[in-house]
C-alpha cells in the first residue's frame, strides 16, 4: 500500500480515502497539450524547412508564435515528472524495482523511434559517434550540436529524465525530510537555481559561433542552458517539491483560468526577454501554477474539460506523440512532400494531416510496445519454487495492512 508522505494532521490534501495518492485526470489531460505545443514548435522551423507556408510573413508569424512553445512544453513534463513521482512514490519500493519501470518506460519508445528515424533518414548522414550515443540516451551529456541534437531531435530530453530517474530514489528522502513550512523556500531556491544558471551561460559562455539554426545564442550556450541534464534538475526538484505542498494541502486553490492566464502572461514574457531566459525563466513560475492547481482541482475533485475520457486518452499517447513526431515533421515535409509550401488554407490542412499522423504512430507506440513491454517486465517475476502437487489449500483472506 502506498504511505503517504507525511502531513501534520490527519489525512494527506492528496490521499484518498484508502491511503493512495487520489488521481490526476487533468495533469494526465494537459500533458498532451504540452506534447502539442513542441510539435507546433517543431513545424515551424526554416532550417530544416518544416515550416509549411509559402509566404512570408504567414510563415514568421507562425514561427514566431510558437517560438517558445517547445521550451515551455518540455519545461511542464520537467516540472511535471518531479510531481508525478513524488505523488505516487512509495516507501516499500525498491531501487531497483524503479528503475526497472522508469527504464522500461522510456528506453523502448525510444529504440522504436530511433530505429525508425535511422531507416528513414538519419542513418545515411549521422555518423557512429552521434548515433551511438543517442541509441543509449547519453547523447546530451555532449557539447557537439551534431551529437546532442542526433537522429530523432526531441529523444535529447530523455537524457535529462534518465537522470532524474537515476537520482530520484536518492532524492525522495531529503525532499520528504524537508518541514512543510520550508517547502516554499526551498522552491523558491530551485527558481532562483535556474535563474543562476541562465546568467552565468549568458555573461560567461562565449556566444560565437552561432547554432546551424540560427538562434542568437551560441552551439556552447545552447547546450549548457537548454541541453545539459545536471541543469534540468532544477525543474525536476522543483516539480518533487510542489507535491509535498499540494499533498499536504499547502497550496493556494488557484482558479484555472487565472492559472491559465498566469501562463499566457509568462509566455509573452519569453518572446520579450534575452533569448536564453526563455528557456526556462520566464515560464517556470506559470507553469509550476498551472500544475498545482490543475493537481489540486483533480484532487478537490472538481471536473474540468482536460479530465474528460479523451483528454485522458490524448495524455496516454503523448509519450508517445512527443518521440514520434520529429520523425512525423522531418520525413514528412522533407522526404514526402519535397519541402513543398503552400498557402494559408493548405498550410493548415497539411500541418492536422502531419499531426494526426504523429496521433495515430504515437498510438501504436502505445498500444505496440509501451503497454506489452510495461505488462511483461515492469512487475519481477513471482520466483516462489513450485512444489510437487498437493493437497489443495484453502485461500485465506489477507488484510490489506
Amino acid at each position: 500500500m502506498t504511505a503517504p508522505l507525511p502531513v501534520q494532521t490527519g489525512r494527506s490534501a492528496g490521499e484518498a480515502p484508502a491511503g493512495r495518492p487520489a488521481p490526476l485526470p487533468s495533469l494526465t489531460g494537459l500533458r498532451f497539450i504540452a506534447a502539442a505545443l513542441v510539435f507546433f514548435f517543431h513545424s515551424s522551423f526554416f532550417e530544416p524547412l518544416t515550416n509549411p507556408f509559402a509566404d512570408r510573413g504567414q510563415a514568421e508569424g507562425f514561427q514566431w508564435l510558437f517560438s517558445k512553445a517547445g521550451w515551455m512544453g518540455v519545461s511542464f513534463f520537467f516540472v511535471l515528472s518531479g510531481f508525478v513521482l513524488t505523488w505516487s512514490s512509495r516507501r516499500d519500493d525498491t531501487v531497483t524495482g524503479f528503475w526497472r519501470r522508469r527504464l522500461l518506460k522510456i528506453f523502448p519508445n525510444h529504440a522504436a523511434m530511433w530505429a525508425l528515424a535511422m531507416l528513414l533518414f538519419a542513418g545515411a548522414t549521422t555518423p557512429l559517434t552521434s548515433w551511438l550515443p543517442n541509441l543509449f540516451l547519453l547523447h546530451s551529456w555532449f557539447p557537439q550540436h551534431d551529437i546532442y541534437i542526433s537522429v530523432n531531435a526531441p529523444s535529447w530530453s530523455l537524457c535529462s529524465e534518465l537522470l532524474f530517474y537515476l537520482l530520484f530514489p536518492f532524492l525522495i528522502g531529503p525532499v520528504r525530510r524537508i518541514r512543510t513550512e520550508r517547502l516554499w523556500a526551498w522552491a523558491g531556491a530551485a527558481v532562483i537555481g535556474m535563474l543562476a544558471l541562465e546568467t552565468a551561460v549568458d555573461l560567461l559562455v562565449p556566444d560565437q559561433p552561432r547554432t546551424p539554426e540560427g538562434f542568437p545564442i551560441s552551439s556552447l550556450q545552447f547546450w549548457l542552458g537548454y541541453n545539459f541534464p545536471p541543469g534540468r534538475l532544477f525543474e525536476f526538484v522543483l516539480g518533487m517539491l510542489l507535491a509535498r505542498l499540494v499533498l499536504a494541502g499547502r497550496f493556494p486553490r488557484v482558479p484555472l483560468t487565472a492559472a491559465l492566464a498566469l501562463v499566457v502572461a509568462g509566455y509573452a514574457l519569453a518572446l520579450n526577454v534575452p533569448f536564453l531566459y526563455g528557456f526556462t525563466v520566464a515560464t517556470i513560475v506559470p507553469v509550476a501554477v498551472l500544475v498545482c492547481a490543475v493537481a489540486v482541482a483533480d484532487v478537490d475533485g472538481r471536473r474540468t474539460l482536460l479530465s474528460g475520457r479523451t483528454m485522458r486518452w490524448l495524455g496516454e499517447v503523448s509519450f508517445g506523440f512527443y518521440l514520434a513526431q520529429y520523425v512525423v515533421l522531418y520525413y514528412g515535409r522533407i522526404h514526402v512532400l519535397d519541402n513543398t509550401t503552400y498557402g494559408l488554407l493548405g498550410g493548415v490542412l497539411e500541418l492536422l494531416a502531419l499531426f494526426l499522423v504523429t496521433l495515430a504512430l504515437g498510438w501504436l507506440l502505445m498500444v505496440c510496445v509501451e503497454r506489452p513491454v510495461m505488462r511483461r517486465w515492469a512487475r519481477p517475476r513471482d520466483r516462489t519454487p513450485r512444489t510437487a502437487p498437493g493437497p489443495v489449500a484453502v485461500p485465506v483472506a489477507r488484510s490489506s495492512g
